[in-house]
């Protein structure tokens, strides 16, 4: 399991959409179990993906890389792996 955290461009990024189009970008990649939002500060929030990615390598690169493809996002960083 992999928890990913993904900062959206602005504050006026519309998290439901964002939230909406990442799941359907890397539903082929991995199996989404939680969707959290995470509040930061001044008004923006990151999206926290906890995801079920196969241990094959590369996998982890490809969901990060389909996440940081799509256009309101800023920024994906990987917080935590752990073998389930």
């Amino acid at each position: 399991m992999v928890q990913l955290r993904v900062l959206p461009e602005s504050v006026e990024v519309d998290l439901n959409n964002l939230k909406k189009t990442i799941s359907e970008k890397i539903g082929n990649l991995c199996k989404i179990n939680e969707v959290k939002e995470d509040e930061i500060g001044f008004g923006l929030s990151a999206l926290m993906f906890s995801v079920i990615i196969p241990d094959e390598e590369g996998k982890i690169d490809a969901v990060e890389n389909a996440i940081s493809s799509i256009k309101d996002v800023s920024q994906v960083d990987t917080r935590d792996i752990t073998l389930i």
